[in-house]
């Protein structure tokens, strides 16, 4: 326009700090998100955030972002509601794998983002829903992040948090706070969580504890997956019966075996009583009649008849779930305090299998016999069933099943394991003279049969298919190798798609 002077635009060149914080529900992502923004405001800063929602269950993390700019003559910023790879401050994970996954996604970069992570793991479905061990490799994101990121503050915080009974997003504020990454003091952040109101003074001890780790350096370590540890043969055990199993431990088998009988001696005499425990002895010693040093035999032998034998049926299922130990275990994880009730809800599905294999073995015997009476059992009972163990109706009926153990050993269902142990352990014993190896490997196969109703049976029905692959191993020298394919391919998917293919693989040779 004409007579008009046009007034030059001018860009500010103020950049927005940036923190991406990934956290899995219950783990205060929120309240983290919002003591931070609350932070920035408190210092005169402007300060968005945002958040995007992972899927539930633990397959992903919600991701918060928050962008902040110092304020500068009374202007109000746009600020970004979403990180751009490459250009993050902070990267704040709340669970180890979780910081692997913000290097995968571009938002830790070495030029610029400050890593603060805390290296406990939190198992993803993926992790948990094979049959067999699929926890992620930590040293891999140990190694990533020694390259990926400017500087990474990284310590268990989980556990931190519990021991000052509260959760983990005050232990991420605190090791924030130390790791100097924000321009701001450190009474200003005890200001925000002390105006929150509620655990207050939990929350702040856990902050000062992350807070002093943190200034220290925060060791990077990657989490170790817990080895198992076997405890040694005690002298005794405080009870005659439970003296002499120990007393043939020490005197009827080899040292080296010592430590896994008597773990597998513990497990079947609590899941039945110490007779039970005699004959678990006795089944091994079965087995080490036909070994040689160094007993690799007798080892399998010892862990996996204690297995076998130590099946979960309704009565262990219902003895587990109403002990005082697992409601005092339950109540230290979720942190129940003292004047709280705690109420639990169990889910059951038991199918007409299990409920038949309660029955005497004859009148077991008879309804598996009749179609029609074992299908309308399984009409009245093949249906999920939420229990409230924090009932007296509920609790009652759980604790009853629970004391039916001492008639376990007529039911159908014992009769049955106690006849599949048998065959199991007649095959193994077939090949130790041909292929010892062998022998070792049908053993250790019994890793596969486990859990309880549709589990069990599907991890039957794939033992059931690789016991049937024996007879196509035994005459050759490499039986073992391929016995092990078997069950690693079993063990990888519940439907048993890779095990279809290692036995066609099998079949051709």
């Amino acid at each position: 326009m004409d007579g008009v002077a046009l007034t030059p635009l001018t860009l500010a060149t103020d950049r927005p700090f940036g923190i991406a914080i990934l956290a899995m529900g219950g783990q205060g992502g929120g309240v983290l998100s919002d003591w931070i923004v609350a932070l920035a405001e408190s210092q005169g800063w402007h300060a968005q955030s945002t958040s995007i929602a992972g899927v539930a269950q633990r397959t992903g993390a919600t991701l918060y972002y928050i962008e902040m700019l110092k304020a500068r003559d009374g202007l109000k910023p746009i600020l970004s509601l979403m990180p751009s790879p490459g250009d993050v401050d902070v990267v704040v994970a709340a669970e180890w794998m979780e910081a692997g996954r913000s290097v995968l996604r571009g938002l830790v970069t070495p030029d610029r983002t400050v890593l603060v992570a805390s290296t406990h793991r939190a198992l993803a479905i993926s992790e948990k829903e094979r049959p067999g061990d699929a926890i992620a490799e930590p040293v891999a994101v140990t190694e990533a992040l020694g390259v990926a990121a400017r500087r990474t503050i990284a310590f268990d915080m989980q556990a931190l948090a519990e021991q000052h009974g509260t959760v983990i997003s005050a232990s991420l504020f605190g090791a924030l706070a130390g790791a100097h990454a924000l321009p701001f003091p450190t009474e200003a952040y005890i200001k925000v969580i002390r105006a929150g109101g509620r655990g207050v003074e939990a929350s702040v001890k856990a902050f000062e504890a992350a807070a002093a780790r943190a200034a220290d350096g925060g060791i990077v370590s990657a989490p170790k997956i817990p080895a198992k540890r076997l405890e040694a043969v005690p002298a005794s055990a405080g009870h005659p019966k439970l003296d002499r199993l120990l007393a043939r431990i020490r005197g009827d088998f080899p040292e080296t075996a010592g430590e896994m009988l008597y773990a597998g001696a513990r497990r079947v005499t609590d899941f039945q009583d110490a007779a039970y425990g005699a004959e678990y002895l006795d089944r091994v010693a079965g087995v080490l009649k036909l070994d040689h040093a160094p007993y690799a035999l007798t080892q399998a032998a010892a862990k996996y008849i204690a297995v076998a034998m130590a099946y979960d049926d309704i009565i262990r299922v219902a003895d587990l779930k109403t002990r005082g130990s697992r409601f005092d275990r339950v109540r230290r994880e979720v942190n129940v305090a003292p004047d709280q009730i705690l109420y639990m809800t169990e889910f059951m599905h038991p199918r007409a299998e299990e409920i038949v294999g309660m029955f005497p073995r004859g009148l077991g015997r008879w309804v598996e016999s009749r179609q029609g009476a074992f299908a309308a059992i399984d009409r009245l009972v093949n249906k999920g069933r939420r229990l409230r163990t924090g009932t007296i109706r509920a609790f009652l009926m759980l604790y009853f099943l629970g004391g039916l153990r001492r008639w376990r050993r007529r039911t159908l269902r014992h009769a049955q394991e106690q006849a599949h142990l048998e065959s199991w352990l007649r095959i193994s014993a077939g090949q130790v003279a041909g292929n010892y190896d062998l022998a070792v490997e049908i053993l250790n196969a019994r890793r596969l049969v486990k859990g309880y109703s549709d589990t069990h049976a599907r991890g039957l029905s794939k033992f059931d298919r690789v016991m049937g692959a024996v007879p196509m191993l035994a005459t050759r020298e490499d039986g073992a190798r391929w016995m092990r394919l078997l069950v690693a391919s079993a063990l990888q998917d519940e439907a048993g798609t890779d095990l279809d293919g290692t036995l066609k693989t099998i079949a051709t040779l």
